[in-house]
């Protein structure tokens, strides 16, 4: 074997890992026209007391999708019951934006659901009224969840625009892995639902962009 090809492969692979979670970042999203906007962030299984690194890390990614203009018209909705502890996923991340990220903005939680149907069901009637729906979470999760929502409200389905829950270079390591899961997750997803962005907006550039990087 040359000695190229183990760091070739790996190279390829973390590749391959950027392109596909940037890829679900963009599918079944539009373009980003203003107005009201809703944030939902969905939790994930919490064992203990305190919140994981995990969601953490989805916390962060909701409040920088709240973007830099937000007003009164913005709510963020943690969504997550209490399925791996005895506190609701939602209420740790609540707490996690508002004492340790500081946040000041508008914020709602809803902890009762337990699967990621169950959060789309219940968020629906608190973002319904808003004309710009944010889904968060690691980008098959927030792919799931949108998806979810467009089989439940088609109405609602032309409001969802991107999170920031995709960026190029962070957690590339783990992004092979969360790809591979991601193929899993989605299987069940049609393929019209598992579409990838339209001419002209494929990932090639983010693999360029990743290798100039490097």
């Amino acid at each position: 074997m040359r000695a190229w090809t183990l760091p070739a492969a790996g190279a390829a692979l973390l590749v391959w890992g950027e392109w596909l979670n940037h890829r679900w970042s963009k599918t079944l999203v539009h373009p980003d026209r203003g107005g009201s906007r809703a944030v939902v962030v969905l939790g994930y299984r919490n064992p203990s007391g305190s919140i994981n690194r995990v969601n953490r890390w989805r916390v962060r990614a909701g409040l920088r999708s709240v973007g830099s203009g937000a007003g009164a018209d913005t709510v963020v909705v943690f969504s997550g019951g209490a399925v791996g502890g005895d506190v609701a996923e939602a209420r740790l991340m609540a707490d996690h934006a508002r004492s340790a990220l500081r946040y000041e903005g508008r914020v709602l939680v809803e902890d009762r659901s337990r699967t990621t149907w169950e959060n789309i069901a219940r968020v629906v009637p608190l973002i319904e009224d808003a004309r710009r729906i944010v889904i968060v979470s690691q980008p098959a999760h927030a792919l799931k969840a949108r998806a979810y929502l467009r089989r439940r409200r088609p109405d609602l389905a032309d409001r969802l625009v991107r999170a920031e829950d995709y960026r190029l270079g962070e957690g590339t390591l783990l992004k092979p892995l969360l790809a591979a899961y991601g193929l899993w997750t989605l299987r069940r997803l049609t393929p019209a639902e598992r579409r990838p962005p339209p001419p002209g907006r494929r990932p090639p550039a983010v693999v360029a962009a990743w290798f100039r990087r490097g």
